[in-house]
């Protein structure tokens, strides 16, 4: 497989996405410039698949592959499919602005290894504001970001990482940790437009709270299953 150089790879894993991904697709394709699009199966029950299928027929840079199920797992599988010598983890409730690949591909001229967009929610209210911009200050100020956050990374440091750990939860918290010494992550001026569903399902103050519990568990070394468990 043949490697492209200036190729933005963009890898989304996906799930039992049917309510979100022909929204999705109709976002990427506002998109211009030089990228593929590698949504990474991860045994959809829905018909996540089939709307994939008929939107990408005509598009040659749009391919659907098989994965075992995982985030992590997916996200690795479509790195290793793609051509790319820049990968674009984008998750698949995400929104991103049209000049995102533009911002992406000058952040990399200037040489930047690791790096991410500035992240807001779709959900109104003070909270999710301040949700966003404790996210976007936590980029700034501790070089850690999160796979909401548009994770963009150079191939062959991501392969000499060892892609993404192999873990059910925290695995964007992780590369974040395993890139902070060397590549510290740097932010693009380019937003990507969250779901806040998980806030407004389960209590905006309740869930920002037991994610910084969740975090903390995991650098204090806890059993990731377990945290997963909780994260449900």
């Amino acid at each position: 497989m043949s490697i492209k150089k200036d190729y933005i790879s963009i890898i989304i894993p996906v799930y039992n996405e049917e309510n979100n991904i022909g929204k999705l697709i109709d976002n990427l394709e506002k998109l211009t410039g030089d990228f593929e699009v590698i949504f990474s199966d991860g045994g959809c029950k829905d018909k996540t698949c089939q709307i994939i299928d008929e939107r990408i027929k005509d598009k040659p840079n749009y391919k659907l592959i098989k994965s075992e199920k995982g985030r992590a797992n997916q996200m690795n599988n479509g790195a290793k499919a793609s051509i790319g010598d820049t990968l674009f983890f984008l998750h698949s409730d995400s929104q991103i602005e049209t000049d995102i690949l533009e911002k992406i591909e000058a952040a990399v001229n200037r040489g930047v290894k690791f790096g991410c967009a500035k992240l807001r929610f779709d959900s109104r209210g003070i909270l999710m504001k301040i949700c966003g911009f404790m996210s976007n200050f936590r980029v700034k100020h501790r070089k850690i970001a999160f796979g909401d956050q548009g994770i963009f990374i150079d191939r062959n440091v991501f392969f000499e990482n060892g892609g993404y750990r192999s873990i059910p939860l925290m695995e964007d918290y992780q590369l974040s940790i395993d890139m902070k010494e060397k590549y510290p992550v740097e932010q693009i001026d380019s937003y990507i437009t969250t779901s806040g569903i998980r806030f407004e399902k389960n209590g905006k103050l309740k869930t920002m709270y037991r994610m910084q519990v969740l975090q903390k568990m995991y650098r204090d070394g806890e059993d990731i299953n377990k945290i997963a468990s909780m994260y449900k």
